[in-house]
């Protein structure tokens, strides 16, 4: 059994409604006009050196602690009664003790002391932050 084939002449027209129906879509897709991209581009650069000179305007506030005052704790036993005066001649206005393998967190804060100490107890360095 043959099934019937579409003649040779109605294939042609039917190519043609198909491209000429691409062409209609294709040019519908058009972007933005070239001046359009221009001025979303000098908003875009404006924003961000503003953005740029405000956070250049903003310094950082000043650490209050100063690690190198205290030292002096290095290499002795830790003690829970050297806190308070440790943290007092840091002028730090926290202090944290950091322990081997304790999980700690990983943000700055410039006003607090960290004790660290080694796994004897003793303590094994000072620093702000």
């Amino acid at each position: 059994m043959q099934f019937p084939s579409t003649p040779r002449a109605l294939r042609r027209p039917a190519a043609l409604i198909a491209t000429a129906a691409l062409l209609l879509s294709l040019s519908a897709c058009k972007g933005p006009a070239p001046e359009e991209q221009d001025e979303a581009l000098s908003q875009a650069q404006q924003a961000a050196q503003a953005a740029a000179s405000t956070a250049d305007a903003t310094p950082p506030p000043p650490a209050s602690c100063d690690a190198s005052q205290v030292q002096g704790l290095v290499g002795q036993p830790y003690a829970e009664s050297m806190l308070a005066q440790a943290k007092e001649d840091a002028g730090a206005t926290d202090v944290r003790v950091l322990k081997p393998n304790q999980p700690v967190t990983m943000e700055f804060i410039g006003e607090r002391l960290n004790i660290e100490i080694d796994e004897k107890g003793m303590v094994s360095g000072l620093r702000c932050g």
